[in-house]
């Protein structure tokens, strides 16, 4: 059994597709989207799963439509801060946590200048949505291992704002404001109650590249084996280090 934040699968939209792989990947863009949020069949968007259906629309422009519908808009923009808000879109539809400060305040500036749905084309037409999703993968939290590009911090974020499958993104607390804010680091911490893993008692296996700003160093494959209550030094330890981590999974 594996963290309970962890990379998922990538689904893509193939010219190929079978309809019970297009529900597949529908269900799996309203689950990312929509935060794990249970969603009735009236509440489903048919007009646009139609359209993705019949390839009027890609993947990217039915990840756009559902952002910016009435449904997500009173999940997670009427009801919460401009800040959650926000960090709920970079998870939901960039797959990782804000970076930083700066990140935050030009999203603020977006949305105050040109409104809402000029925030979320912001994300969705990005360089990095391009690079990490194209035209057809449904977006995915990609945060759990380390990543070029991405701050280490952000690894640690991610599990902040990723609480277990059987959480949703209702709540309208922002989770990284004071971290983030004041330039902080994050430390793991365990799901809430209720979520499907228990808070303690564990030992995850990191398994890490190493490498050394050194010519004549050779990158190595490192494990480390820890409990539960050790795993967010060690995670910050690696990388000071200059480690890359490629997973963190439970053992008996």
């Amino acid at each position: 059994m594996s963290l309970w934040a962890i990379d998922s699968p990538k689904i893509e939209l193939r010219p190929n597709t079978s309809e019970s792989e297009l529900q597949t990947l529908i269900r799996a863009v309203y689950k990312q989207v929509l935060g794990n949020a249970h969603l009735l069949e009236s509440e489903r968007l048919a007009s646009i799963e139609s359209q993705l259906r019949d390839r009027k629309i890609n993947v990217r422009e039915f990840v756009k439509r559902v952002a910016k519908s009435e449904l997500y808009q009173s999940l997670f923009f009427n009801s919460s801060s401009q800040y959650r808000f926000i960090e709920l879109n970079f998870k939901h539809l960039l797959g990782r946590p804000p970076a930083d400060q700066a990140e935050i305040s030009e999203h603020v500036r977006i949305y105050n200048e040109q409104g809402y749905d000029a925030e979320i084309e912001s994300y969705i037409d990005s360089d990095e949505y391009q690079q990490n999703f194209g035209e057809n993968i449904v977006p995915y939290v990609r945060s759990t291992t380390s990543q070029i590009g991405i701050k280490n911090v952000s690894f640690n974020r991610t599990f902040t704002l990723v609480r277990g499958v059987a959480s949703s993104d209702r709540d309208r607390k922002a989770k990284l404001i004071s971290d983030i804010g004041s330039n902080l680091p994050t430390s793991i911490k365990a799901p809430v109650a209720g979520s499907s893993v228990s808070s303690t008692n564990k030992r995850f296996l990191i398994k890490v590249v190493k490498g050394v700003a050194n010519v004549r160093s050779r990158l190595g494959n490192l494990e480390y084996l820890v409990n539960y209550n050790q795993l967010s030094e060690q995670v910050q330890n690696i990388h000071r280090m200059g480690g890359k981590i490629t997973s963190i999974t439970e053992v008996a």
